[in-house]
């Protein structure tokens, strides 16, 4: 039994689900979002349009191991298409800072150029006091992406501190060399 899977999922009232073949068209005020599941494998209870349940048709490994994950993608998209998924990022270092230019994101990390970040369909990004970064969208991973992507351009150091980290994120700090 998985434990994530046996879990039914609560539809808010502003969300719309419907089941179109193997496909779950999930509708909300944020935007719309399609899965793809294989009803092959598992069979979707949708009670007056306020829970879901997902359960396998068969007990075997394969579909056992399928469930729990397929719940959560269902799980996910409904929490943005009705709440949305955001990650806050903040630059720490002497003259780092970042800006908005359209559909780009100029960063100024310390290097002997500017970087310049390509902003993805789907995911809108917010400079607050140059060092602020939030990123914000209505699928989960799409956002982690964005942020991972922007992180590892210039990935926080050991020693001073300096990089893009996220919001509470802690940094492991090293001593510096002695004398």
């Amino acid at each position: 039994m998985s434990k994530i899977g046996k879990i039914s999922i609560t539809i808010p009232e502003k969300v719309k689900v419907m089941l179109s073949g193997s496909i779950i068209n999930i509708e909300g005020p944020l935007g719309k979002k399609s899965l793809n599941i294989d009803l092959d494998i598992f069979d979707l209870n949708i009670n007056e349009g306020k829970d879901l349940l997902i359960k396998p048709k068969k007990n075997n490994q394969s579909s056992r191991r399928l469930w729990g994950m397929n719940r959560s993608l269902i799980n996910n998209a409904i929490i943005g298409t009705s709440k949305g998924y955001e990650k806050i990022l903040e630059l720490s270092g002497v003259g780092y800072r970042a800006a908005l230019k359209g559909n780009i994101l100029n960063l100024q990390l310390g290097f002997s150029h500017d970087v310049n970040f390509e902003i993805p369909n789907g995911v809108k990004i917010q400079v607050e006091k140059q060092i602020i970064l939030k990123i914000s969208g209505t699928d989960k991973q799409q956002v982690g992406m964005v942020a991972a992507e922007i992180k590892s351009i210039r990935p926080p150091e050991p020693y001073k501190g300096k990089g893009i980290k996220e919001q509470g994120q802690y940094i492991l700090r090293k001593e510096g060399k002695k004398k």
